[in-house]
């Protein structure tokens, strides 16, 4: 495979702020650029880590902690893409509209090759997988 134009590591910490959302996807969005992913890989991609990321904004922080990260890591291995979306805080359970939501990880299960999620006192890891496709073959 020509990994050539491929990301190797990129990292990045957000407040965990839902305006902060629209921002993340596109950063998201311009570390997927030189891997060559169509429009609906990339469109997967950026929905899976939206959600991930929703999620720890929502239910990982009381509403004061509006500065506690969120923290993003991308990298690639031989065909494959990995991102870890990271929080420091303690599940919440939503209290508003509890019909609300709660597709999240099913959905993040659907687009992705593999999703892995842990918590524990330090906080969420979710880690998202994908098939990176090798275009060089004619």
């Amino acid at each position: 495979m020509d990994t050539s134009g491929h990301v190797e590591f990129v990292h990045r910490s957000w407040p965990a702020d839902p305006e902060q959302l629209s921002v993340i996807r596109h950063q998201l969005a311009s570390w997927l650029a030189p891997l060559n992913l169509n429009e609906d890989e990339t469109s997967d991609v950026v929905l899976a880590v939206d959600e991930a990321v929703a999620n720890a904004v929502r239910h990982a922080y009381e509403p004061a902690d509006d500065h506690t990260p969120v923290e993003l890591t991308l990298w690639t291995e031989a065909d494959s893409l990995c991102i870890e979306v990271v929080d420091h805080g303690r599940w919440r359970q939503p209290v508003a509209q509890p019909q609300v939501g709660g597709r999240g990880i099913p959905l993040m299960s659907t687009v992705s090759e593999s999703v892995l999620i842990h918590y524990d006192e330090r906080g969420s890891r979710v880690l998202l997988r994908y098939k990176i496709p090798d275009r060089t073959e004619a």
